[in-house]
């Protein structure tokens, strides 16, 4: 029997044991006494959430992250830490972040994000089949969760690079996201750990769990792949928040159909799906759009999986220029609304395109507006003083065909309309088959830049069915007693497009949920 230590609680709820106790075989596990009062699984945001929250509950916490610690952090690493959060006004920003500056404050408009909006936003994004009630409870909770992740050490700043633009001297916001991480998701993640250790979280890193231990109708710890050997780890409730399947390519050709097994993974390469798999082999409801995802425009020599040295890869910021294919035809309306509304479904109209492959293309006007993930030095760059240049320097185009389509662009501009980023401003083309409805900007100004570009997969929105408590539901309907789920595992929030930062929110508003209701849960078994 292996064993190693377990800080005690300050408040411990039923299982004071000292000693965690791996068995190893799976056939002890009725032999053994359970030995932590909560078992989160996975490392990511909302599994910390979760940890962080059932500790806070009084409970003793174990968690188990399948990857080396030096990977640790989930898909949530790998974000810009945005989160979605309604809000009525300056005055709440400024309770989030405390330490803006009185310049800060006179330079910013940061406009207001009610409930109803975000609310509103999601079911139509959704077309309506999103859960309501997860729905209502994620929008009703996030302002008061951030300022939860706030007591934990989180430090938010106002999202000036990528979700703001300086209009007649002001810095305006749009998209309804504000605020992110300082940091980005890697600072989040270690703000989320530094707490974890304080609060003496436990955490288990290369624990690969392989199934759940079930007595009397109840999950009552995990069994997992420890080094190459299965081991039993005994609890009084189990959180599961082990992510999404965006990192297996069988499940995504599968399940979102012929070509997806061929997109870059954005994010975790950790992230395979098995412990929704296993959930459901127990009878947990799968819920949410198995065949929907979030993919990006993608720099097209990025690594296979993510790489937490080489972030910035996604390249989304297509409304200030044009998107083109291999045949040199554009094949999206760019300017349909903020990108944060239309980004996440981007991944799969490129892949419908010939080779999966297409190229953003941008002239001196607009440029200067891009952030930094089409600064960074590794992004798949081609410059040119003049168009033609251009277009001779990229391979692999049909390059008589776009010549045309950017003469064709830039004479169906309607040019009595002005340029304006922070809003909608209705600048857009007459006559194409595709018209670009916003921030038409005809490609006329040198230098002019074009990325090459793939897909990018973020995570997956097909999942399992839980309650507004975070409570597993079972196919029969009830739930599986003394299992919760969160995060990325969590189906039913999102189907056909996806809001930027929601992600975060719902994962860190459910996992405070999960952790305070697998504490109450445990505490009630006495």
């Amino acid at each position: 029997m292996q064993e190693f230590l377990v800080p005690r609680n300050s408040c411990p709820l039923l299982f004071p044991e000292t000693k965690l106790q791996l068995l190893k075989n799976p056939e002890d596990s009725a032999a053994s006494t359970a030995i932590v009062d909560v078992i989160v699984v996975g490392g990511g945001n909302a599994a910390m959430c979760a940890a962080l929250s059932a500790s806070e509950s009084g409970a003793t916490v174990l968690v188990l992250e399948r990857a080396p610690e030096a990977a640790r952090g989930g898909n949530s690493a790998f974000t810009g830490g945005a989160f979605r959060v309604a809000y009525e006004n300056g005055d709440d920003i400024e309770r989030l972040v405390p330490d803006l500056s009185a310049e800060d404050k006179a330079k910013s408009d940061f406009g207001t994000y009610p409930k109803s909006q975000f609310f509103d936003e999601l079911m139509s994004m959704s077309s309506l089949r999103a859960d309501a009630d997860l729905i209502e409870l994620l929008v009703n909770s996030s302002f008061e969760t951030m300022e939860w992740l706030r007591s934990q050490g989180v430090r938010f700043i106002p999202s000036y690079g990528r979700q703001s633009y300086l209009i007649e001297g002001r810095q305006k916001f749009w998209g309804g996201l504000t605020i992110e991480v300082s940091g980005g998701g890697v600072g989040l993640m270690e703000a989320l750990y530094r707490r974890a250790a304080r609060a003496g979280v436990t955490i288990a890193y290369d624990h690969n769990v392989q199934d759940l231990v079930i007595e009397h109708g109840r999950i009552v710890g995990v069994v997992a792949k420890v080094g190459g050997e299965m081991k039993v780890i005994r609890a009084g409730a189990v959180v599961l928040g082990a992510g999404g399947f965006h990192a297996n390519a069988a499940w995504r050709a599968s399940y979102l159909g012929p070509g997806w097994d061929l997109a870059k993974v954005r994010g975790s390469r950790y992230n395979t799906g098995d412990c929704i798999g296993l959930a459901m082999r127990h009878g947990a409801r799968a819920k949410g759009h198995w065949s929907g995802c979030h993919g990006v425009f993608y720099d097209a020599n990025a690594p296979e999986f993510g790489d937490i040295d080489l972030l910035d890869q996604q390249k989304n910021y297509f409304t200030l220029g044009i998107v083109v294919n291999a045949n040199g035809e554009r094949f999206i309306n760019e300017g349909e609304d903020f990108r944060n509304y239309t980004y996440s479904r981007m991944g799969a109209e490129l892949l419908r395109q010939p080779g999966g492959i297409g190229w953003q293309i941008f002239d001196a006007k607009t440029s200067g507006l891009l952030p930094n993930e089409y600064r960074v030095k590794h992004a798949t760059r081609i410059t040119a003083d003049t168009l033609d240049g251009l277009i001779q320097k990229i391979e692999g185009v049909n390059r008589e065909r776009l010549a045309r389509t950017i003469r064709e662009f830039n004479a169906s501009v309607d040019r009595s309309c002005a340029f304006n980023p922070g809003i909608k401003d209705g600048l857009r083309t007459n006559g194409l088959q595709i018209d670009k409805t916003n921030w038409a900007v005809p490609l006329e100004q040198g230098p002019f830049t074009a990325f090459e570009v793939t897909t990018g997969i973020t995570c997956t929105f097909g999942g399992l069915a839980i309650n507004t408590s975070a409570e597993v539901l079972s196919v029969e309907g009830p739930p599986l007693q003394g299992l919760y789920a969160v995060g990325e595992m969590v189906g039913g929030l999102y189907y056909v497009k996806y809001p930027g930062g929601a992600g975060l929110t719902s994962g860190s508003v459910f996992g405070r949920i999960a952790g305070r209701e697998a504490a109450a849960f445990v505490a009630a078994q006495k």
